[in-house]
């Protein structure tokens, strides 16, 4: 792989409709929400884990695209792979327990660059990999910001019933319930959060310069981009049935350090309320008469494509 020469900065848009895009399991598993504005909030480690799985189901056991931050993983044996890579004739390292830390600096590199190389979510997000098994720390090249919705968003709780019994004796409470009503009190009741529809906004960031240290290069880019593009249709579940990616636009600069910074060339991407042939923009007051924003059309995405920072070109990728 070659490293990767230009810096990139991108906004990723995705909407959800009568889904829950991310619970908060401290508030009962809510949609979270930003209390100040009631926008929802989806963190960065929710996205970054749909990347993760799509990168299972997409490279399988392509070699470079293993993935450390796996559920059921043990990450100390994780570690431990780069240690028999590295140390195949120490006996410690085979037996398979007990602590293990590098012997020098050099041994330090040689197992975050083995690290880096095979696991996709350490070369491109990073990794506290000191845990018992020492194989050091990784400043990943890719960042991404909490997504937070375009506009206030009404989480709904919605009440659910299971018509099957758990065991014998709750079925036999039911079968001998004095009326319908009480049959009906008897069934398990349940709860589930809805958000009816929410587009939501992240931003995201790629250092060339932290890539160079983790060996992520165009190859990643390109993945990362089918990833946020696509993740989104292996990730369905009845709390996240209808979850679509919308807009995916990259900002490359023609050099590792960039042209500009990535704030400036974020305001050049606006999302507007659509009226008929009309556009208004968020918070504005004409917005209090139209009906409550439904799907993706009610919203107009413009892109400010003129006067662009010199050395900066525009990538509208979805």
């Amino acid at each position: 792989m070659t490293a990767l020469p230009h810096r990139f900065d991108f906004v990723f848009l995705f909407d959800v409709t009568n889904g829950n895009p991310n619970g908060d399991p401290d508030a009962g598993n809510l949609p979270r929400v930003d209390p100040e504005t009631n926008q929802g909030l989806v963190t960065d480690v929710c996205l970054k884990r749909k990347i993760r799985n799509y990168a299972e189901i997409a490279k399988g056991d392509a070699p470079g695209y293993a993935i450390y931050v796996q559920e059921g993983a043990i990450l100390n044996e994780q570690h431990r792979k780069a240690y028999k890579s590295v140390r195949p004739d120490d006996p410690k390292v085979a037996k398979g327990d007990g602590k293990l830390s590098p012997q020098s600096d050099a041994e330090l590199k040689m197992l975050r660059d083995f690290m880096c190389a095979n696991f996709f979510d350490v070369r491109t997000f990073g990794a506290v990999m000191s845990t018992g098994v020492n194989c050091g720390q990784v400043r990943g090249p890719v960042q991404l910001s909490f997504a937070h919705s375009i506009e206030p968003i009404v989480p709904l709780e919605i009440s659910i019933t299971r018509m099957a019994a758990t065991n014998e004796a709750e079925k036999k409470k039911r079968e001998e319930g004095a009326d319908d009503d009480q049959r009906t009190e008897n069934r398990t009741m349940g709860r589930k959060h809805i958000v009816p529809y929410g587009l939501y906004r992240a931003h995201g960031f790629v250092s060339a310069k932290l890539a160079e240290r983790t060996g992520f290069a165009d190859a990643d880019v390109d993945f990362l981009w089918e990833a946020l593009i696509n993740m989104f249709e292996h990730d369905r579940s009845a709390a996240r049935g209808e979850m679509a990616a919308r807009k995916l636009i990259a900002f490359e600069h023609d050099n590792a350090l960039g042209r500009a910074p990535a704030h400036d060339l974020f305001e050049r991407i606006v999302v507007r309320r659509r009226s008929g042939d009309d556009a208004y923009e968020i918070g504005d007051a004409r917005l209090d008469n139209l009906a409550p924003a439904r799907r993706f059309a009610d919203y107009r995405v413009t892109i400010d494509r003129e006067n662009a920072p010199e050395g900066v070109t525009i990538h509208e990728l979805l």
